[in-house]
């Protein structure tokens, strides 16, 4: 399963992916090296926030249904209104 991406983050993905073949053919001057490690720290930041999200909006339940989220998780949800237990 393939989440969407922005425009923003294909655009993203894109430079990073053209820098990386300008790279590997030997051509890359310094400047678009540091623009290279600049994109490729925010790519970073970008996914981690999101599978950090997706990660604080699961709820786990057993084979009977039974919720067994783990309680770290369900205080982040308290926290950020998600829950009301």
């Amino acid at each position: 399963m393939k989440l969407a991406e922005s425009d923003d983050e294909k655009q993203l993905v894109a430079r990073i992916n053209e820098l990386a073949h300008k790279a590997r053919a030997g051509e890359l001057t310094e400047e678009e090296t540091v623009e290279r490690k600049k994109l490729r720290a925010k790519f970073l930041a970008n996914f981690r926030a999101s599978f950090k999200s997706n990660v604080e909006m699961l709820q786990v339940f057993d084979k009977a249904g039974k919720e067994v989220t783990p309680e770290k998780v369900r205080q982040i949800q308290r926290k950020k209104g998600l829950r009301d237990d």
